[in-house]
């Protein structure tokens, strides 16, 4: 009977024990599902000097896409396409070609289209070449001339004997008395190309004025152009040193530049002569030699 009161007694602590086992084994379950989401830590912004507190969420967001940051076609003027005082940029043009075929100094229409240089045109650009009027609109565009190597408008004759002889009665002289390596192609060459070294002297060809003196005409490096009269003009290119200014009158003989090789591959003198704006052979102008 004893043994049998033992028995019972320890079947009951048993049951006991299994029935805290269940309830622990709930309450845990039940604990675990309330319990939040660990969440991170508070981080300090120190970058700007203050101590400002920016919490980060427990889920990074995901990265968003970058933006193409590449700046867009400069479309003030797109509206205009198509319309007088107004250029829709083509394939293969310069600011300093659109500023000779509209008459224009090439330096205003970077100034009037807010371009960063004169490089930064791109096709289908629409472009403002002549000035505006009191009202902001484009004033009437000039009359279509033909093109010259020249950016700047016509300018009177450099100088009394020159104005008052007849257009092609001017008395040209060599530029330069270096070898002749090159001589007029329609095609591969519009001047002649003249041997020398470094520094070596460049002459006017003939009474002049000096329209251009600079390096902004792509491939002709330090450049110098003469306007001889309003038939006439003179280019010399790939100079090491230009020794005139723009509007400076020149005579025939006087030293204008130093050879050099700027935009060329050796030292030499690249001669132009245009007859209204439209590249000739030299040789037919020069005395023979």
């Amino acid at each position: 009977m004893i043994q049998m009161i033992q028995k019972l007694s320890k079947m009951q602590r048993f049951a006991q024990i299994s029935s805290l086992a269940v309830l622990s084994a709930v309450v845990l379950q039940l604990t675990a599902c309330s319990t939040p989401m660990p969440t991170r830590a508070p981080v300090v912004d120190r970058s700007s000097g203050n101590n400002v507190i920016v919490t980060k969420p427990s889920i990074d967001a995901p990265a968003l896409a970058p933006v193409d940051s590449k700046p867009l076609p400069n479309l003030m003027n797109s509206q205009h396409a198509g319309k007088p005082g107004y250029y829709t940029v083509k394939p293969g043009d310069t600011v300093m070609q659109i500023g000779r075929n509209t008459s224009q100094n090439w330096r205003d229409i970077v100034k009037w289209n807010n371009l960063e240089s004169a490089n930064q045109i791109e096709v289908g650009q629409v472009l403002r070449v002549v000035p505006l009027d009191g009202n902001g609109a484009a004033t009437k565009p000039p009359v279509a001339t033909t093109p010259t190597l020249t950016p700047l408008p016509p300018l009177p004759p450099a100088s009394a004997s020159a104005s008052a002889a007849p257009e092609d009665d001017i008395p040209w002289i060599w530029p330069s008395s270096g070898v002749l390596i090159s001589g007029y192609d329609e095609v591969k060459s519009k001047g002649l190309k003249i041997a020398g070294k470094l520094g070596d002297p460049v002459y006017a060809s003939a009474d002049g004025r000096v329209v251009y003196a600079g390096s902004g005409l792509r491939g002709y490096g330090n450049l110098v152009i003469l306007k001889h009269n309003e038939t006439y003009l003179t280019a010399y290119a790939h100079n090491q040193t230009l020794l005139v200014k723009e509007d400076q009158t020149v005579r025939k003989g006087q030293r204008i530049a130093d050879m050099g090789s700027s935009d060329a591959d050796k030292v030499m003198l690249h001669f132009e002569v245009r007859r209204n704006g439209k590249p000739v052979d030299p040789a037919k102008y020069l005395p023979s030699r």
